[in-house]
Order: structure tokens, then sequence, then C-alpha cells
């Protein structure tokens, strides 16, 4: 039995060092529109089978897109933000939608922060393994589970990464 975990935290495992080397490569606008993207597949939908009422981690996302179009302006984006991280702490309890909102709120904040898109694989990988596996499962499993969401993950930035980015955002790990 494995106890419940908030979120990933070998930051050298290989499925999260292969994401980082490919991240430190993109530029702040593919991260967030790659994190934004991905959350909104496959990671929003875990938070509505909890909370389906509770629009505040789609209206992150929504608010992400926004301001990656032009159409706000980040102090707006951040307020929407935060009321998603607040759903989070207000999840407690429910490590699937804890750790959904968590990612999300995490991709949605790239546009503020390149290095926030990471919190996709810590939490989301997480999310998706708690909800495939359940919270019960052996680290192990959870762990293998993780790593396969974060492959997908790795493949979709992959598919809409930037060959040879004159402008990679300027990344520092050490939150």
């Amino acid at each position: 039995m494995s106890k419940v975990r908030k979120m990933l935290s070998d930051w050298d495992a290989p499925y999260i060092q292969s994401l980082m080397k490919l991240i430190e490569t993109q530029s702040k606008t593919t991260l967030a529109n790659w994190a934004v993207d991905y959350s909104e597949r496959v990671i929003l939908p875990l938070w509505k089978k909890h909370y389906p009422e509770d629009q505040r981690p789609q209206n992150a996302l929504i608010a992400a897109r926004e301001w990656l179009s032009g159409a706000i302006k980040l102090p707006q984006a951040k307020k929407v933000i935060l009321e998603c991280h607040e759903a989070a702490r207000e999840a407690e309890g429910n490590p699937v939608a804890q750790a959904s909102a968590r990612a999300i709120g995490h991709c949605a904040s790239t546009i503020h922060s390149a290095r926030h898109c990471i919190g996709l694989a810590l939490y989301g990988a997480l999310a998706v393994s708690y909800d495939a596996l359940g919270t019960m499962a052996a680290w192990e499993q959870l762990e293998k589970c993780a790593a396969d969401e974060c492959k997908r993950m790795l493949d979709a930035l992959l598919a809409v990464s930037v060959e040879n980015e004159p402008n990679p955002a300027k990344i520092d790990w050490k939150c």
C-alpha cells in the first residue's frame, strides 16, 4: 500500500529529466500552449469527474488562453489562476481532484513563468495515476503509470515543439 503523495518529487527520474530537457529548448509561448492544451484534454476531465459544477480550473485555462491571445492582461489572468489554486486547496482529501487542480493551476501559470509547466508532470501525471489505479496502489505501480503519462506529455510537446527555437525560455529549475 502506498502513502498518498501530493506530487511526484523525483526530479532525477528519467521521465522528468526528458521533459525538462525538451522544455528548456522551447519558448514560453510554446510551453504555455502545450501545457494548457494537454491540461484541457487530459487533466480537466479528471477534475470535472469529481467537481462537475466547479469551473475554477476550466476558467484558469480559459484565462491563460485569453492572455496568450492578448485579450486580457496578466493581472486579470493571475486572479483567475489563483482561484484554481484555491480549488486545489479545497479538494484536500480527494487526491485525484487535488492533483488535477494543482496541475491545471501550474499549467495556466506558465503564462507568468515558463518553469510552471513542469507542474503538468509533477501533479498531472500523479492525478492520472491515482485515477487509473487508485490511491491504494503500490508506489511502484503508480510511478510506472506516471512515467507512461509523462511519455505521452513528452510526445505532445515534441509534436508542437519548434526546432532550433530562437527564443527558448530561460528556466531556473531551483524553485
